[in-house]
């Protein structure tokens, strides 16, 4: 039996550095991001259906985020629409990875908006990984492009930390990297009592 554990947490909390530790470990991760970013890249299949629906939205063979806001911003519905298309796919392709992988003793579901889209009810468990304010903003104004504006309008549409927090079933804080590496190497060890594809 597969346990499904959910990783998420708010922008700047350390979320793709764990789940890169995780892999490390030999634990199958599939990541929600890179699966939108692979069904929008060209011969994707996202690319089609979204091409029908905003055609504007497609250039050199590809989904293009850019061409998406901008649509979004004159039709309040496009998005709705727009999900209707690519959340089928998101799920086929985890579903697929599931099937993949079911003789793991544990596999990883990088979820960014985990609690947002309602996700925990299908997996085992969810993990939380956390920082102190001041260290998500430090992280994320260090990004390139980054303004303030940008780092609230971001937060505005994710869950409070501290409610994340709550609903979560396992919280790692990621400090450093030695402390968070462990914490991780620990549930790891908990969940699978050290068995993993590695």
């Amino acid at each position: 039996m597969t346990l499904r554990l959910g990783l998420t947490g708010s922008i700047g909390m350390g979320k793709s550095t764990t789940a890169q530790m995780f892999r490390d470990l030999g634990v199958p991760v599939w990541d929600a991001d890179e699966t939108v970013h692979r069904l929008y890249a060209p011969g994707g299949d996202a690319v089609a259906p979204v091409a029908a629906l905003i055609p504007d939205a497609i250039e050199g063979g590809a989904v293009s985020r850019a061409r998406l806001k901008e649509a979004m911003k004159t039709d309040p519905d496009l998005l709705n629409r727009l999900e209707r298309v690519v959340h089928p796919l998101v799920a086929a392709d985890r579903a697929a990875f599931l099937a993949r992988h079911a003789d793991a003793p544990l596999v990883v579901l990088d979820i960014p908006l985990l609690f947002e889209t309602g996700a925990a009810g299908t997996l085992d468990a969810v993990l939380v990984v956390s920082a102190d304010p001041e260290t998500q903003k430090a992280r994320v104004m260090a990004r390139p492009g980054m303004t303030e504006a940008m780092f609230a309008q971001i937060l505005a549409r994710q869950t409070p930390d501290a409610e994340k927090r709550a609903r979560a079933d396992h919280v790692i804080e990621t400090k450093t990297l030695e402390q968070t590496r462990t914490a991780v190497a620990d549930l790891v060890q908990r969940l699978t009592g050290g068995e993993t594809d590695a």
